[in-house]
């Protein structure tokens, strides 16, 4: 294909989100007898013939098979890190439900039957059974959520979408051929509805903000919690002791997360598998020892008793009984490092039938120590086993608040790909596991945090009522997004997705009901947490919109770009390539014209890469970069996207990304060779648009055995003087790659434009640029040198 045949039919670049409509003509189109379908009559793009040339994708879900043996070690490698925080909750449940003691025997089996049926309903038959399969290609969490919806309906707020996004292997859509007509409807209305857009985004936000508040709490009350044990051995150890002690704990595990998880990794899975072993032990000794008539809980009518004599305190109890369940979330946020299978099996076969004998020996010991309630846990420990215990509480503890940290750093990072989140450095910790992260600004504050909580709240009753509030918020938005998913991707039976409604919806909302309640007590922390990281997003997020609408709205036409690059007396050429990057998608950026007019001169190659993130967890390497000539060829002038997955690395391991971008800016100057030598020159009397598409379609059409007429001498010396062009335009790449690479960065200083509201100034003039000046710079994102690189300064008025 010519590059003048591409540019003539390439559609305006601010409309490539758009879907390519069919061509207008009325007749079908024939090729020496052969009809083609009318949807392969749309106006083609380079970018469109290039993603077209890679082949054997893989559709959408989740992993490749997995072979059993590798599913059971990840299965046992899954207990370390997924169950760390919802295996310690035993230590606290009952102190936190029963505050003012128990007032009824029977009061216990009301409370283990809500424990047993709360546990089997949210974490085993919702995440594990239903969550679970609505991972983002084997990534799971409220992210991954709110992007397998965006790839579904175009809800997003950034209008960078592409038509050739769709082939990248992860982005890939299962649709069934019975689409159901509610399913285009709630469709239609989030893609109509602004609001929705906005809505949606706002509950990914306030999710994620929830989830960074309960890495807070997970450390403080766990290790509070289990350090709290050591009261049992000595009465010399005061409160103020237990709370120094595990304000040292909780600075030496932030201090050590610089070096990752990678190493201590396999320590986790033994530790935790001991722990469940040890309570899952001590509960089925004090269930035969005390009262193994606890088994009656099962029945749900001690429920319904418990709540009759208790009315109001039973309501407000349900704050602590939910502490149960937290870090279920974790079973959903970490199937990316394993596998649903894996997950399942770890889940059904140690982690539920363990925290069930532990709940109901508790139960068993309580019915005859109503007065230990408070310290439940460790009194019901057999004295042999104490210590013991009490080092593996603490070890747990530990284990449990490093697996909620290392799940705030992977949200963050996705936060980020989104323009949510301010630029932070993130730092790979290991080079088999991509998901290993650790971002250092964040883990200053996240101990700074944790630190406080603990000096203020000082025992775990007060924390709980905080803790819950986090928990059950995201629940809650888990099952918000799952209902869209479930009628407009899975297009379940409309009976089934109310009955989930009725039943898991109405359950976390009586929880939610509780855990507000106490506000007051302590449950404003987590709300505190959300508004101010949710402030950040929101400023961040809006002023990253506003600046790209408005390099949008004041690109460069190709037109305009060619002009001034062909006027020799506006504009020099010198050696070398330049990388002029930008995050605009759509065309080139403003802020070339306001460089060169004040540098007039360009390098003899130069490419504009526009970062682009797309809505899925990673993009395979091969299809990462692609690549537009701005024509005509002679200006050796490209413009590349380079896209990112929410879990990709922009920081190359095994090579500069300057290289990687030149190596394929060559594939792509050959494979723009071996397009135009396999063309098919049609017979005269063919319309331009015929000729494009039958160009595209020349090997289809050999293969189907169209018969084609060909003047062979003709083709072969077009062949011959096409290879000509191609090697030389190499060996203008490889003198301007050896001259020196330059990396121009555009630095943008946006202020509220003339006339601007007051709130729009705050906004823009200092809380945005608050947050630039003191977070981390642009020349961050690549492993760019400082040597080469060149800021070009220039002001957005908004």
């Amino acid at each position: 294909m010519s590059g003048d045949a591409v540019e003539e039919y390439r559609e305006d670049e601010s409309q490539q989100s758009k879907t390519a409509s069919p061509s207008p003509s009325p007749s079908p189109l024939l090729v020496n007898g052969k009809q083609l379908s009318r949807h392969k009559l749309r106006r083609y793009d380079s970018l469109d013939v290039e993603s077209a040339k890679y082949q054997g994708r893989q559709t959408h879900g989740s992993k490749q098979a997995v072979e059993w043996p590798v599913i059971l070690n990840l299965a046992f490698q899954s207990i370390g890190i997924v169950y760390g925080d919802i295996g310690t909750s035993p230590l606290y449940v009952y102190s936190s439900t029963f505050t003012e003691g128990i007032k009824h025997n029977d009061d216990v089996l009301g409370v283990l039957s809500l424990i047993f049926y709360t546990i089997t309903l949210i974490p085993l038959i919702k995440y594990v059974f239903i969550v679970l399969r609505a991972t983002d290609n084997g990534d799971g969490g409220t992210f991954a959520l709110y992007s397998l919806i965006c790839r579904y309906a175009r809800v997003g707020l950034i209008p960078s979408q592409q038509l050739e996004d769709q082939d990248v292997s992860n982005f890939q859509l299962e649709l069934p051929s019975n689409r159901l007509l509610r399913a285009s409807r709630l469709k239609s209305k989030l893609e109509k509805s602004q609001f929705a857009k906005f809505f949606l985004l706002f509950a990914t936000m306030l999710g994620t903000s929830m989830v960074i508040g309960d890495g807070v709490l997970t450390p403080c009350i766990s290790v509070l919690s289990a350090v709290g044990g050591i009261k049992q051995a000595t009465s010399a150890v005061t409160e103020d002791m237990i709370v120094w002690i595990s304000v040292v704990i909780l600075v030496c595990l932030f201090s050590v997360q610089r070096f990752g998880t990678d190493k201590v990794g396999y320590s986790f899975a033994p530790i935790i598998c001991v722990w469940f072993t040890f309570i899952g032990i001590v509960g089925l000794y004090n269930f035969l020892k005390y009262d193994p008539g606890v088994v009656k809980a099962i029945n749900p009518i001690y429920i319904v008793e418990y709540f009759q004599r208790n009315k109001k305190e039973g309501w407000i109890s349900l704050g602590g009984i939910v502490l149960a369940i937290t870090g279920t979330e974790a079973l959903f946020a970490d199937v990316g490092h394993f596998t649903v299978r894996s997950i399942q099996i770890s889940m059904c076969t140690v982690t539920y039938p363990s925290l069930i004998l532990a709940y109901a020996g508790q139960a068993s010991f309580l019915r005859k120590h109503h007065s230990l309630v408070s310290d439940a846990f460790y009194e019901s420990i057999p004295g042999p086993l104490y210590w013991p215990m009490f080092v593996i509480a603490i070890l747990a503890a530990i284990i449990a608040s490093q697996a909620m940290i290392s799940g705030t750093f992977s949200i963050i990072q996705q936060s980020l790909s989104l323009g949510c989140f301010p630029r932070v450095k993130i730092v790979h910790t290991s080079s088999k596991y991509e998901g290993q992260v650790y971002i250092p600004e964040i883990n200053y504050l996240l101990m700074l945090a944790c630190v406080g909580v603990t000096l203020g709240f000082r025992t775990t009753e007060k924390i709980g009522n905080a803790y819950g509030i986090a928990v059950v918020f995201v629940m809650t938005l888990t099952s918000g997004f799952l209902v869209l998913i479930m009628i407009m991707i899975w297009k379940w039976n409309i009976f089934f997705v109310i009955a989930y409604i009725l039943v898991v919806g109405t359950v976390e909302l009586l929880y939610l009901s509780s855990v507000l309640y106490k506000f007051y007590r302590g449950g404003y922390l987590p709300l505190a947490f959300a508004t101010v990281l949710m402030t950040v997003m929101y400023v961040w997020n809006d002023v990253y919109r506003r600046k790209y609408y408005y390099e949008l709205d004041h690109k460069l036409s190709p037109e305009k770009l060619r002009e001034i690059a062909t006027d020799p007396a506006c504009l020099c050429r010198i050696p070398g390539l330049a990388v002029f990057y930008s995050e605009l998608v759509q065309g080139i950026p403003p802020i070339f014209k306001h460089y060169v007019e004040n540098v007039p001169a360009i390098h003899l190659v130069l490419v504009f890469v526009s970062i682009k993130s797309l809505p899925i967890s990673k993009v395979p390497s091969e299809e990462r970069f692609l690549f537009r000539r701005v024509e005509p060829k002679e200006l050796n002038v490209f413009r590349c996207i380079v896209r990112y997955g929410y879990t990709d690395s922009r920081n190359e391991h095994d090579e500069p990304f300057e290289n990687l971008l030149f190596q394929r800016l060559k594939e792509f100057v050959l494979e723009e060779c071996w397009t135009m030598t396999h063309q098919v020159r049609l017979p005269k009397g063919k319309d331009d648009d015929e000729q494009l598409v039958d160009g595209l379609e020349s090997e289809e059409n050999c293969e189907n055995g169209v018969t084609k007429e060909i003047d062979d001498e003709a083709n072969d010396k077009c062949n011959h003087k096409a290879q000509e062009a191609t090697e030389g335009e190499i060996a203008v790449l490889d003198r301007a790659w050896r001259a020196g690479v330059v990396h121009l960065i555009g630095e943008n200083e946006v202020v509220a434009g003339k006339g601007a509201s007051l709130g729009k100034r705050i906004l823009i003039d200092y809380a945005y640029n608050f947050l630039k000046k003191n977070l981390r710079q642009s020349d961050k994102i690549f492993d760019i040198p400082h040597k080469r690189m060149l800021k070009v300064g220039m002001t957005y008025e908004l």
